[in-house]
This record gives C-alpha cells, structure tokens and sequence, in this order.
C-alpha cells in the first residue's frame, strides 16, 4: 500500500504531466498556425510522451493499491511568439517539471517509500533526456541569422523527423 502523501504526491504529478501535454499541444497547434509543421510535429510527439508519462503514473499508483484522482487543468496560452520563444517555454517548462520530479523524489524519501525512489529513477533519467534534447535545439534555433527564413526551414524539416 502506498501512504497518503505519497498518494497524493503523485496525483499531484499526474496533473502536472496532463498539464504538460495540454500545453505541447497548443504549442503544436500554435506552430501549425505559423506554417511550421516540423516544429508542430516536434511538439505533438511531445505531447504523446507526456500523455504516457501521466499514464504510466496513473498505472503505477493503482499498482500500489492507491486511488487516481485527476484534477482541473488550467487552459493553455494561444501564442506563443516565435520559434526561439517557444522552444525558450518549453525549456522551461521542462525544468519546471524537473523540479517537480525532484520534489516527487523528496517525498518518497522522507516517506521511505523505497518502491516509489526505485519507480521514480526512470523520471529523473528522462528529465536529464529532455532538457538536453530541447537544450539543443533552441541554442540552434539561437544561432539562425535574423531575417533568413531558409535555415527556420531547415531545422523545422529536421524537427518534422522527431520519432
């Protein structure tokens, strides 16, 4: 059986991951709306990764004999500046989640929830993952001249490939 913080930790960042992927996906449509599939296409996947990041804790707690209590999602921004802009919020966002993560991992501590550090490891390694990951692509995006549409291309082309 999983303790009551630690319960409700988790459903805590079960709603922060929902959140997330809420946010990806009007960032998506947002950069559809600017001609930048590639972009859009980066930001969809993300969003499908953060919908199995909330899944996987939701399975996890009800594992754990643990009830899932989805909460109220605060609706996203509409716009979201140009593409630096962008991928600048989603590097934060992601370092929010990373704080998150951490303070998840703090309460399995101070609960001495073993299985919940042991569960929580895979969390930490994919929050180095992502903001290494979009860490690169906005300091490209950083060193596009001003101005020159054909190298936004080329990286939205390249962002278009994102598996």
């Amino acid at each position: 059986m999983i303790g009551d913080k630690m319960q409700a930790a988790i459903n805590n960042q079960i709603k922060a991951e929902f959140a997330s992927a809420y946010l990806y996906l009007a960032m998506a449509a947002y950069c559809e709306s600017k001609n930048l599939p590639g972009f859009a296409h980066w930001l969809r996947r993300q969003y499908h990764e953060e919908n199995g990041h909330a899944l996987k804790l939701c399975e996890y707690l009800l594992e754990r004999g643990g009830q899932v209590v989805l909460q109220a999602i605060d609706a996203p921004p509409a716009d979201f500046g140009s593409p630096v802009d962008v991928f600048a919020k989603v590097l934060a966002h992601e370092q929010f989640v990373t704080a998150s993560i951490d303070r998840l991992y703090e309460t399995a501590l101070a609960e001495k929830d073993y299985a919940s550090q042991v569960f929580l490891q895979w969390y930490i390694s994919e929050q180095v993952e992502e903001e290494a990951s979009v860490s690169a692509v906005l300091e490209k995006l950083k060193m596009l001249p001003p101005d020159k549409a054909g190298p936004l291309l080329y990286i939205d082309k390249e962002l278009g490939k994102r598996e």
